[in-house]
Order: structure tokens, then sequence, then C-alpha cells
């Protein structure tokens, strides 16, 4: 099936005007020789997927921890079906549907082991020694952290990809003087200017609509199957009650799971066709005509329509009172925070319990250069890596529940 046209119309590479071209990129860091089968963006996606950084995510915590149960999403999964939703809306409006699976594969990369509870212990024990972000560590890791090659640290990306992975949230600029950017993404900057006060192109924008998309979808099913959440209860939210009745009276007597994931995908499917709509809608408004006029409006152009940001907002403040806070999560967040504490305060006390190439890094007990030493190792742990360094060092078991 042809794709739709895009609008206003299309450039004779297939792309919309205000695509990103991979072969225009701003470029490498550090100059390569180009491939010879793959754009540079392709190339860009590649090099994530190969990276030691993604392939943790499948031990990593989305909602529930690793040993909840096999069908639950990881970071990974999550992952996955992000770059899909991405890689859907970009090629209806014709953009570089690489560069926007790329932002997507990568934006959880810097997430700690147990999810947002284990960023939370980090940050509080790096709050005197420069502080922890998610955003800012997937920049350190894919600059600095990943030694694959021979010739740089990191991934070498393209401009364009570190844009989107530092900025697929918005601009990123000082909200005050004792407020810095993270260093991660403040160090790199200096080297390689990514234009933070200023929003991403399409495709990052693109991808971080495809985050809402893809976790509220995925923590509906995840949250049921799980019995934290329940069907009637979320009768009552607007357009999720009316797509799960629709569900019902087509398909009377059949079993719930498959209501279920019937009412998911067509929910998916609307909020992707609202994006698309509304995205066109401003593209048109604007008269947007080539990436660097996208990065120059003063507002994202990729966005829900309003009728469909207030149900999805409703259904992320359902999400959170329910299964966020439930009695349950809640109890597996805290003693997950107290493990990421726990061998924090150990391996800055006393750097000698790092393994051996952590410990070359190192500088001597409580100081800054070792907590960040500390705060990468830590930060690279999968849940599962968590709870057994936990029970080698302190002879207990840590299980979070």
């Amino acid at each position: 099936m042809a794709r739709p046209a895009t609008d206003p119309f299309e450039t004779p590479d297939g792309l919309a005007p205000y695509a990103t071209k991979a072969f225009e990129t701003r470029g490498r860091l550090y100059p390569e020789a180009e491939s010879t089968t793959r754009s540079p963006l392709q190339r860009d996606r590649d090099r994530i997927i190969h990276s030691g950084a993604f392939r943790r995510l499948k031990h990593k915590t989305q909602v529930f921890v690793y040993h909840e149960g096999d069908y639950y999403r990881t970071r990974l999964t999550h992952s996955l079906e992000v770059a899909q939703i991405a890689r859907s809306i970009s090629r209806t409006l014709g953009l570089d549907e690489d560069l926007a699976e790329s932002t997507a594969l990568a934006h959880d990369l810097g997430h700690t082991c147990f999810g947002h509870s284990g960023e939370e212990a980090l940050a509080a024990c790096m709050v005197k020694y420069g502080g922890f972000d998610h955003n800012a560590h997937a920049i350190r890791l894919v600059t600095k952290l990943e030694a694959r090659y021979a010739a740089f640290d990191g991934l070498n990306l393209c401009w364009e990809t570190l844009e989107g992975i530092a900025k697929h949230n918005g601009p990123l600029v000082p909200r005050a003087p004792d407020d810095p950017l993270p260093e991660a993404i403040a160090e790199y900057n200096a080297r390689h200017d990514l234009e933070l006060a200023t929003f991403a192109g399409l495709e990052a924008q693109v991808a971080a609509l495809s985050d809402d998309i893809a976790y509220n979808n995925h923590d509906i099913d995840d949250g049921l199957r799980a019995g934290l959440l329940s069907l009637d209860a979320l009768l009552a939210l607007p357009l999720v009650g009316d797509i799960f009745r629709r569900a019902e009276e087509r398909w009377p007597g059949i079993e719930r799971q498959r209501i279920v994931h019937e009412s998911i995908r067509e929910l998916i499917g609307l909020m992707i066709n609202d994006v698309v709509a509304e995205t066109q809608r401003r593209a048109r408004a604007t008269g947007v005509r080539s990436a660097a006029e996208v990065r120059a409006q003063g507002e994202p152009l990729a966005a829900f329509s309003r009728e469909i940001d207030r149900a999805q907002k409703a259904l992320k403040a359902f999400l959170y009172e329910n299964m966020y806070r439930h009695f349950r999560v809640l109890r597996m967040q805290r003693r997950a925070r107290q493990v990421v504490s726990d061998l924090f305060e150990v391996f800055i006390e006393d750097p000698r319990l790092l393994p051996t190439e952590w410990r070359a890094q190192a500088q001597g007990p409580a100081n800054a250069v070792t907590a960040r030493v500390v705060s990468d190792y830590i930060a690279g742990m999968t849940d599962r890596f968590a709870l057994v360094e936990h029970k080698r060092i302190f002879g207990v078991d840590a299980d979070p529940l």
C-alpha cells in the first residue's frame, strides 16, 4: 500500500521538506569514512542496537522487577515498542525513519536498574557530586562510556542523533545559576554544539510522543495482567472507556485478555493517527520548509490534538495513582532504592571493592571523580546484577519484594 501523500509536498528523495536529510548530516565529532551500504543515520541506529547499554535494557525495570514474570515489559521491550511507533508515524509524515528509530532506541539507555526508583536513589546519592540524570547519562554512554572502537570513545554518532537523544523532550537551558545543565550534556556540548536552546528535529519530537503512546498503553496491559488495575475503573476514563466498551459490544463473550488487546490496539492506532493529523496541521500553519525551520519554532510541531492530549493526560494521572502508587509497586520501589543507596555508599567509602577496571578509574574515597565512577558502575547494572552484587557485599538477600 502506498504511503499517504505528505503535506505540503514530497521532495525527490520521498521525504517531506521539513524532514532531516541523512546525507546532509552535520557530521560526527570524529570524522569517519561513510558506509557503502548504509546512510549515516542507519549506521547510528545499528551502533545503538549493538551497544552494550542497549543489551542491558533487557533486564532493567520498566515498572516490574525482572522476576515478576516474563510477560511484563522491560526497558528493552518498551524501547522496541517506542521505535515501532516512531517509525510508523515518521513513515506517514515523510520523515527519516532511521533517525526516529535511533532516538527511540536510545532514549532510555541511561536508565538505572529498578526504573525511576533506582534513578531517584542514585540522584540523591549524587547531589554533592554533580547529580545524576538518566537523559544526561544516555549522552555520557554514547559519547564516552561505550568502548567499542579503537579511534574514539563512545559510538561517535551523528549530530542529529545526539541532538535527538539530548532534546527529544524539548530544549535544554539552565533554569537558574544554581541549577545548571547536567554535567555530561554540558561537557559534550562544549565540544560539539547541539543547539540546546532549540527544539529538536521532527524525528526526535515524534520519538518523544511515541514514548508516551507506548508506555501509556502497555502499562494498561501490564497493570491489568498484574491485577493492579481494574477494567471497571478504566471504563470511567475519557476515550479509553469508550474504546473498551466498543470492544466488549463488538465481541460479546470473548475472553477478557482479547478484549484488552483489541482495545489497546485501537487506542494506539487512534493516538498515532491523531499525532499525524495534528503534526500535519501545525506544519501547514507554520509553513515550515526545512528541518532548520522546525528547530526555529517556539513550540513543538509534533503533538497530540487538544482533545487527545487531555485524554492521555487523564490516563497518565490514572496510571500514576492506581498503578505506580499501588502498595505492591511502592514496596518494591522502596527496597530497590535501598539497594542502590547501599551499593553507592559502600563503593564510595571503599572504592577498592569495585571491580578492577572500575577501581582503576577511581581516585580514593568520597571525592567527585570516584563518585562519578561509582555512579557509572551502578547505572549500568541490570536489576538482577544489582541484587547479586548487593548480596555479594552485604551477605543478605536483597529481593525487592
